[in-house]
């Protein structure tokens, strides 16, 4: 990768974990709010009392239950969102990417081994929360489903650190080569000089 990177200057983009997280809130918390203030004034009916107690008794184990086993095999599905879509602009495919589970904090991760290019490094980090998260709020927000708009609500909220990462990435250019950190949040930014 030396070589690759000669003509380059290199720009760190990480956090720390902790900070991550909680920059990941204040990033995705204004979104949440938004949709969910928009959700209660469409679907007004969904909110009146007697609908809601009704709704709790006929489901109360599900309410509870449903988001946790959605949420194992969704984050598994969000990692892989990410790396299928790196590994479409990866010269060595899916051999470039890696995925694992970082122990500490019960998180998978995907990892491309590669260097990309601005725009397919953003496509792959969007993915998971576009497909997972964005599309399925609109399309519960659009027919009034609150499962469908809590399964986007909450892969919307899972995909707060990947927007945190393009967040950072706002003042990159073009033809600048992006890098997967590969212990770190966040990325490394080779600009050409």
């Amino acid at each position: 990768m030396e070589a690759e990177t000669i003509n380059y200057k290199k720009e760190e983009l990480t956090l720390s974990a902790a900070k991550a997280n909680v920059l990941a809130l204040v990033f995705i918390v204004p979104v949440l709010l938004v949709c969910v203030s928009a959700y209660v004034w469409l679907w007004p009916e969904q909110f009146e009392m007697h609908t809601l107690k009704s709704f709790y008794h006929a489901n109360k184990e599900e309410v509870f239950l449903y988001p946790l086993l959605l949420f194992i095999p969704g984050a598994v599905i969000h990692e892989l969102l990410h790396g299928l879509t790196w590994a479409v602009f990866c010269k060595h495919g899916l051999k470039s990417i890696k995925y694992g589970v970082h122990w500490q904090m019960l998180t998978p991760y995907c990892h491309c081994k590669e260097m990309l290019p601005l725009t397919p490094y953003i496509l792959g980090g969007m993915m998971p929360g576009l497909v997972m998260g964005v599309l399925p709020t609109i399309v519960g927000l659009t027919l009034g489903s609150l499962y469908e708009f809590a399964f986007g609500l909450l892969f919307t909220f899972a995909a707060g650190g990947d927007a945190l990462i393009l967040w950072m990435l706002r003042k990159a250019r073009k033809q600048d080569m992006i890098q997967d950190h590969p212990e770190l949040i966040g990325c490394i930014v080779y600009k050409k000089v």
